[in-house]
């Protein structure tokens, strides 16, 4: 059981940068795939017989590598490969068109093909840099298991047979992208931040990537306002990570942290990038979000929250992207900015469309406004909805806690 524990820490914190190596020298997702599982296989057997290598990943990526070369090897299409084809370096040096030499920046461009669905585009990059499972995939997506599988499938053999380049797209094709680019990148990120079905509720090695990768494309697209937007929206949100969990793992909510724990430089960094990026004028929901983020990020305690703004920007941001989550998140606010009664009957509306009726968030928050109002049984109530519908163990134990608050109140 130890073992298999360090294998999976090794490919959640690695398996990202060793997979995104794979495909580009095997120029195929599931070969790669393949590999990269028989050598966790082989790392349980020989890690066993021989002990832990002194650098896990880096035996991991050697003995996967030497994997594709033999499928190469075997393969009819490459039958002029040498007999004795040398192993490639960890890390292998090619320049492409953007300057930046990056395998995983590569592995999101090229998730994010406008051939692809939007939708196959996002679980593709999920599976590929996020390293979720198909199970994890479709539960952020809220879809069954098997529609899941059927587009990653799809979108693979789709690259394959369309011949879809590995690489960072000519500056003429990028902005084709860039809004699937960013996309993906905030979803990485927001799994990362709040995982949908991992042992805790934070995966810091998803948070880290969406930052390394918004940062590179920051520097790719030094002129995208929205992805400056988005890295400051990133940071000023992960800025709050070390209140975010207590002590014994349960999820600790925004008005309950403890702010000093807050990490400035991060706050610093993200609220100068969103003033310089708001003001060139150009807005976005990305930069609406960051700015939402900065309010928060500012207030030296929650009494000192400006509701009034965030509640102004939600409903800026639901006139760039009106979907019911946004419509959710608008409606908190604007209770938080006027009356508690306000948001449930705008959260009563969403209900009745159904669009959130499997989003454990719709009666977390229900529930927190009627315990507001002193409304406790229809509070505890929505709370054991909010527990059917939740599946990641910090924000179940807060959900419990808050639950059994109310027998005592």
């Amino acid at each position: 059981m130890w073992l298999t524990r360090i294998v999976e820490d090794v490919v959640r914190n690695d398996g990202a940068r060793v997979l995104a190596g794979l495909i580009r020298l095997a120029g195929d997702f599931d070969v790669a795939e393949d590999a990269l599982q028989e050598a966790y296989a082989r790392a349980l057997v020989a890690w066993s017989r021989d002990g832990i290598p002194d650098k896990p990943a880096a035996w991991l990526n050697t003995v996967s590598r030497r994997i594709v070369l033999d499928r190469l090897r075997r393969d009819r299409r490459s039958a002029e490969l040498p007999e004795e084809l040398p192993l490639p370096p960890e890390e292998i040096a090619i320049e492409d068109e953007s300057g930046i030499d990056d395998d995983r920046l590569r592995l999101l461009f090229t998730c994010c093909h406008p051939a692809l669905s939007p939708e196959a585009r996002r679980g593709l990059a999920l599976r590929t840099l996020g390293g979720l499972s198909t199970r994890e995939i479709a539960r952020a997506f809220v879809e069954p298991e098997p529609t899941t599988a059927q587009r990653l499938v799809r979108a693979k053999k789709k690259i394959r047979e369309a011949r879809i380049p590995y690489e960072v797209p000519s500056h003429e094709k990028l902005p084709e992208r860039v809004a699937t680019v960013l996309s993906v990148l905030y979803l990485i990120f927001n799994e990362g931040y709040a995982s949908t079905d991992a042992p805790s509720l934070l995966r810091l090695d998803l948070v880290a990537e969406a930052i390394r990768l918004a940062r590179l494309t920051v520097e790719l697209l030094p002129r995208e306002a929205e992805a400056k937007g988005l890295l400051a929206l990133i940071l000023l949100t992960d800025s709050r990570r070390a209140a975010r969990v207590a002590s014994d793992g349960a999820m600790v909510p925004l008005e309950e942290q403890d702010r000093s724990l807050w990490n400035r430089a991060q706050i610093d960094e993200g609220v100068r990038m969103i003033d310089g990026v708001l003001a060139l004028r150009t807005p976005g929901p990305y930069q609406i979000q960051a700015a939402i983020a900065a309010l928060h990020a500012q207030a030296a305690a929650p009494a000192e929250t400006d509701w009034r703004q965030i509640a102004a920007l939600y409903e800026t941001l639901l006139r760039w992207t009106p979907t019911p989550v946004v419509e959710l998140n608008a409606a908190v606010a604007d209770g938080m900015a006027t009356s508690p009664e306000r948001a449930l009957e705008r959260i009563a509306r969403i209900e009745a469309g159904g669009a959130l009726s499997r989003y454990h968030l719709l009666p977390a928050s229900k529930a927190d406004l009627l315990r507001r109002l002193g409304r406790y049984e229809e509070a505890a109530a929505s709370y054991r909805d909010a527990l059917a519908l939740a599946t990641n163990p910090a924000e179940r134990l807060y959900l419990e806690r808050r639950l059994q608050s109310l027998s005592r109140a």
